[in-house]
């Protein structure tokens, strides 16, 4: 369904006996677009706050583009994760206003919304091989409202140069940071700061570092408290749960 049937519904119910909160429940569970090779669940926006968001990996350039082709009149903004550059230019042959982050393989339909100003993010990444996890989780974060710094290149080797930044901390709610090899870092982060850490894990690494594992499960046995661990290159889950935090700030607010 999209925004026009969506506000035509609302307005109908406001002339009925039936309250908008008994018509957002109904609408939460109506069917998806069924394309055979997928669904696309029209109302997760409704949901969960913010629309379908299309992993690409694994899918093919056709599919890929249909999927976005299906969504692309029923959101602001649609994310396309892990694409190619072809899927990109498939995805222009549907959409004019889109954009590629080639650094984290990253579709972009539509405009990003402008930053809330309570939701602050900062992204850190250990080493510059980091970043194309990183920046998957600062564009995800801004594409659902956040502000986002970034920090790149700061990792233990040369403690400096995250210490250097400490002040910056105090100026966001929610700290993402991402790191492979050992994945010392949001430790160090975590110690030094009292903002919730949402730890990423990369497969960047030697082969004892068993591509990510190692940095998985350094983080999960972290001594600080306050850290959330997600899983081996999820830059998308952090960015996401970095929103969600964010949101309940706002709410308090």
């Amino acid at each position: 369904m999209d925004q026009n049937k969506l506000r035509k519904l609302l307005e109908d119910v406001k002339e009925s006996s039936t309250s908008i909160d008994e018509a957002l429940d109904k609408l939460r569970d109506l069917p998806y677009d069924d394309l055979g090779f997928a669904k696309i669940d029209n109302h997760r926006a409704l949901r969960r706050g913010f629309p379908e968001v299309v992993f690409c990996q694994g899918k093919s350039v056709k599919q890929v583009a249909a999927i976005i082709d299906r969504m692309n009149d029923n959101y602001d903004v649609i994310l396309g994760m892990r694409a190619t550059a072809d899927m990109y230019n498939a995805v222009k042959d549907v959409r004019e206003d889109v954009n590629f982050i080639e650094d984290s393989g990253t579709i972009i339909v539509g405009k990003m919304p402008a930053p809330k100003c309570n939701a602050t993010v900062m992204v850190i990444s250990a080493g510059t091989a980091d970043i194309p996890v990183a920046e998957e989780a600062a564009v995800t974060a801004e594409a659902m409202g956040n502000s986002v710094t970034r920090i790149y290149d700061a990792g233990v080797a040369g403690i400096h140069r995250i210490l250097d930044k400490r002040d910056l901390f105090d100026n966001v709610n929610v700290i993402i940071v991402v790191a492979g090899m050992e994945g010392a870092l949001p430790g160090i982060v975590g110690g030094l700061t009292d903002k919730p850490v949402i730890a990423v894990p990369t497969s960047v690494g030697y082969g004892a570092s068993f591509n990510g594992i190692s940095a998985l499960l350094t983080m999960l046995n972290s001594c600080v408290p306050g850290i959330a661990t997600v899983n081996i290159d999820n830059g998308f889950g952090a960015g996401y749960m970095a929103t969600l935090i964010n949101r309940l700030v706002q709410e308090k607010d």
